[in-house]
């Protein structure tokens, strides 16, 4: 209980300390007060959930801007999967085009599978969307890639321990 007391407070002391930095440096990046606000929250919100020792922080500025920009990494790519799916849409006829409740449930799972590919080693993206996307089989992604048929097994399998991971965790 001691130790949970000792965390709430050193994370309160950084807060202080720190919070309104963080929010001028955020502005600078995003030049929107309210999103600002929003993601320095969200940046203490991490601190908190991470449970990380924060009381001997060499640098603490260089640690919030840390997971600060992570989370400005995680916006932005996911308003660029929402305007390519909002693009996509625009091009479908209305008749067709799904509820506001069906787009936030597609936005939403389009930023999960974007998140998921972002996570896999770049050729492990690679075999994996040549052959879900592509429709190839291994021996022709491995031949197109110049590696052996194991070498792709083995990424598949990487790739599928993630999707399980992310779908079923």
């Amino acid at each position: 209980m001691d130790s949970e007391r000792a965390f709430e407070r050193d994370v309160e002391r950084l807060y202080i300390a720190h919070h309104g930095w963080l929010k001028g440096w955020l502005r600078r990046r995003l030049g929107e007060q309210a999103d600002a606000e929003d993601l320095a929250q969200d940046t203490f919100v991490r601190v908190m959930r991470s449970r990380s020792a924060i009381a001997d922080l060499r640098q603490p500025l260089a640690y919030l801007a840390t997971i600060a920009n992570s989370l400005l990494i995680n916006r932005w790519r996911r308003q660029a999967v929402e305007r390519a799916y909002l693009e996509a849409l625009a091009a479908r006829p209305e008749a067709v085009a799904p509820s506001e409740e069906e787009r936030l449930l597609l936005i939403e799972a389009l930023v999960e599978i974007d998140e998921l590919l972002h996570g896999l080693a770049p050729q492990v993206r690679e075999i994996f969307l040549m052959s879900q996307l592509d429709g190839l089989t291994y021996p022709q992604i491995a031949l197109r890639l110049e590696l052996s048929v194991n070498q792709v097994q083995k990424a598949m399998s990487k790739a599928f321990t993630a999707c399980y991971a992310c779908r079923f965790e």
